[in-house]
């Protein structure tokens, strides 16, 4: 790897670990201690600009912008977190048993999964949301299916490409059983690939959550998110512009952390990379 190379993966390691560590700081700060309550109504200091008492200024409501985004932080990490576990898990078994055993039923899992690829991620949660309705499981659970379909496709790919490796041959002629073999030598060559697109998907998953709670789908209010905060200063964004300013600056950097840390973990764990 040349020294720019190295040099880059270096600026987007610490990047990305300075700026979603910082919102990573925040919502695990909103878990235990917030500098007001985020629901607590104040009628007299509704539309506080930024200032000593207020950091971040407070809402029409008079609640404070600074504890209701630390809020809205622990809601969407924690919402993103679930979501890509399971994910990741769901679709790595389904894509490693495609994937290794071939045949009819990898055909059956693909027509489907294909299915489920055509329509874009945040229209199948749409639809599953107004099922569900707007809860923060639901959210889970939609987002959850949404995403599944390109976690198999991929962990499908790279298993197509390891079954056919000399230890996994060796692992049949020993006689080990097929799901010893998957589940140790075929699953773990499979964690690179599985690694980066939870990564990546953390990001979409975090921008997605916002988008359904922009819509009214999402953790129904009072509760914050960043999302429902952004709805909700769409009247005054003019008269209030830091109503919109912190959840929107905490989107921005939460995304731009995640992904110069997946491009960092890309580039680590990638081996045409190191040439």
């Amino acid at each position: 790897m040349s020294t720019l190379a190295l040099a880059l993966r270096q600026v987007n390691l610490l990047l990305g670990g300075l700026f979603f560590g910082v919102i990573a700081l925040g919502a695990g700060l909103a878990l235990l201690w917030t500098p007001y309550d985020p629901l607590a109504i104040d009628i007299l200091h509704r539309f506080a600009a930024p200032g000593p008492g207020h950091p971040l200024g407070t809402d029409e409501f008079g609640r404070d912008v600074l504890s209701r985004a630390l809020a809205g932080a622990a809601t969407s990490l924690s919402i993103a977190a679930m979501t890509v576990i399971f994910a990741i898990v769901f679709g790595s078994l389904v894509g490693t048993l495609s994937g290794y055993l071939r045949g009819a039923a990898d055909r059956v899992v693909m027509t489907f999964n294909d299915a489920l690829l055509a329509f874009p991620g945040i229209l199948l949660a749409l639809g599953l949301m107004a099922v569900i309705g707007p809860n923060r499981y639901g959210i889970v659970l939609a987002l959850g299916i949404a995403y599944t379909p390109s976690v198999v496709r991929v962990v499908r790919g790279t298993v197509l490409s390891i079954r056919e490796r000399e230890y996994v041959e060796a692992s049949r002629v020993l006689g080990n059983g097929e799901i010893y073999t998957m589940l140790r030598h075929v699953l773990p060559n499979a964690v690179a690939p599985i690694a980066v697109l939870a990564t990546s998907m953390f990001g979409w998953v975090i921008l997605s959550e916002s988008a359904l709670s922009f819509l009214g789908l999402g953790v129904p209010p009072p509760a914050p998110t960043w999302g429902n905060m952004l709805a909700g200063a769409r009247p005054f964004l003019e008269s209030a512009p830091w109503l919109a300013i912190a959840p929107g600056l905490c989107i921005a950097a939460t995304l731009l952390g995640v992904n110069l840390l997946g491009d960092a973990l890309r580039d680590g764990l990638d081996p045409r990379m190191a040439a």
